[in-house]
């Protein structure tokens, strides 16, 4: 298909999105743009945030794990549906309680205020390095089936897409995310049903022999019951729940869309909700991975991994779906990087310059010095993708769940630690032992096979990480009776 013919669709889908940005946007301000008035609706908060949550790594990289690891992700997504419930009942009650509009302020009521400043900048860590990971995947596409018939550079096209990430989030925020995430989530999951629909109507198979298809050739094993593999599904199923209580519930990002709603029972109903259709998203996903391999055996494509499904979609199928999968493609992209970029703005305003403290700075030059942050951090964004570009050739899903292993688990340590005990931590050093435990865990990582044998670790590193942080929390804690 032409790339000038797939473009134009792409810069008509991103006027619909500034059009919904202006429409939304209108007479915001800081507390629009932070935590959207407090007033969104938990419905499209919770429907938005389907994909934020799946994000272009979703869209690309778990179909094409399907024949590496079958459906062993679906493990993963069980977890998940535990953490949802964890977030739900524990963490939101907390945080509507202290009214916060950042979550790293429970950390300066509990722990102390240096405590506060290291789980903010442990989110911007994280969130900057995992963003800029999927980021990085979506670009790489785009310009392979797009901008490089035009002989755009790689950096040019990374920039190009921050500019429109930027136009659309500059002033709303959450407020204006919100609806436009909604829109994107509508057209990604309708390019994901007519992919597959498109798949089995060509290949002239029905959804039981599909199956069976996937079965004879090993694609469709869920659960893995060799404990010393990375995958056994006690390992998995401990680590998906671990993983979504701190990439979410212990996440900037994605807290500053739940607590945007007006009560904590609609916020309840959001996530309970978002956890549920997730898992039967993520299970369609995976099917559509089973039959990407199984046509591509029919039609001789020999791409495998985060590089099968765009090769199909864009060479091996009719001109309308090569369009679909590119604006599913974006619409995957879009949610989950305006969503970080608009919290690392949030955390940065409140957490690291205390803005919302600053009661003799005028709402007008609070406005200024968020414009410009949001500026530096798509800045940043560009030269983390540029990092991504240089180094990786390996597949994304399996990059950002290791890194989240790393920069989340102090954050898991710190909130446990929090609600769990009452003691008192030696505030001055909580920093060193954020930097420990993920140091200790590189190790144990590198050298597991000397330590453990045939035993592996997985992304169940998080949780040892938290585990790490938490011991060490606790040795520099007394009572607080003392």
């Amino acid at each position: 298909m032409s790339p000038l013919l797939l473009f134009s669709f792409v810069i008509g889908y991103f006027l619909i999105l500034l059009g919904v940005a202006w429409y939304t946007g209108r007479n915001s301000n800081n507390e629009s743009f932070f935590i959207g008035n407090r007033s969104s609706n938990w419905v499209l908060v919770a429907f938005g945030m389907l994909g934020t949550s799946l994000s272009g790594v979703t869209f690309v990289s778990v179909p094409g794990a399907v024949a590496k690891e079958s459906f062993a992700y679906f493990q993963v997504t069980i977890g998940y549906i535990i953490g949802y419930i964890t977030i739900a009942y524990v963490l939101l009650p907390l945080y509507y309680k202290l009214n916060l509009t950042s979550i790293y302020n429970y950390l300066q009521n509990r722990l102390g205020f240096i405590s506060y400043k290291t789980g903010a900048s442990i989110f911007i860590l994280s969130r900057i390095v995992g963003a800029t990971a999927r980021l990085y995947l979506v670009v790489n596409i785009l310009q392979d089936a797009i901008l490089q018939s035009f002989h755009v550079p790689f950096w040019a096209t990374t920039m190009i897409i921050l500019l429109m990430i930027l136009l659309y989030t500059y002033e709303g925020g959450v407020k204006t995310i919100v609806w436009t995430d909604t829109l994107q989530t509508t057209c990604m999951l309708a390019g994901l049903i007519i992919c597959v629909g498109y798949i089995m109507n060509n290949m002239h198979i029905g959804f039981i022999d599909s199956l069976q298809a996937m079965s004879d050739k090993g694609y469709s094993k869920i659960f893995f019951t060799n404990p010393n593999s990375k995958l056994f599904f006690v390992k998995q199923i401990i680590a998906g729940a671990f993983i979504t209580v701190t990439m979410t519930g212990m996440d900037q990002e994605m807290m500053q869309k739940n607590i945007s709603v007006k009560t904590l029972k609609d916020s309840q109903k959001n996530v309970l909700s978002l956890g549920f259709i997730l898992a039967f998203v993520i299970l369609i996903f995976l099917f559509l991975g089973g039959l990407l391999y199984l046509y591509a055996a029919q039609e001789h494509v020999t791409e495998i991994g985060d590089k099968l499904f765009p090769a199909i979609a864009l060479h091996h199928m009719p001109h309308i779906v090569s369009v679909i999968f590119i604006i599913a493609l974006i619409s995957a992209l879009f949610p989950s990087a305006d969503g970080a970029i608009t919290a690392l703005t949030s955390t940065f305003c409140i957490d690291i310059l205390g803005m919302q403290r600053n009661k003799k700075m005028s709402d007008e030059n609070k406005k200024k010095i968020r414009h410009r942050i949001h500026l530096v951090f798509a800045f940043i964004f560009l030269l983390f993708v540029m990092i991504y570009k240089w180094i990786n050739d390996q597949s994304m899903i399996g990059i950002i769940l290791k890194v989240a292993s790393y920069t989340y688990g102090p954050l898991l340590g710190l909130f446990t630690f929090g609600i769990l005990l009452k003691r008192k931590v030696n505030d001055k050093l909580v920093p060193f032992v954020c930097i420990a435990a993920p140091t200790i865990c590189f190790f144990l990582d590198k050298y597991q096979k000397l330590i453990f044998g045939s035993f592996e670790i997985g992304i169940e590193l998080l949780v040892i990480n938290g585990a790490l942080t938490f011991i060490g929390l606790l040795m520099i804690s007394t009572s607080e009776k003392e």
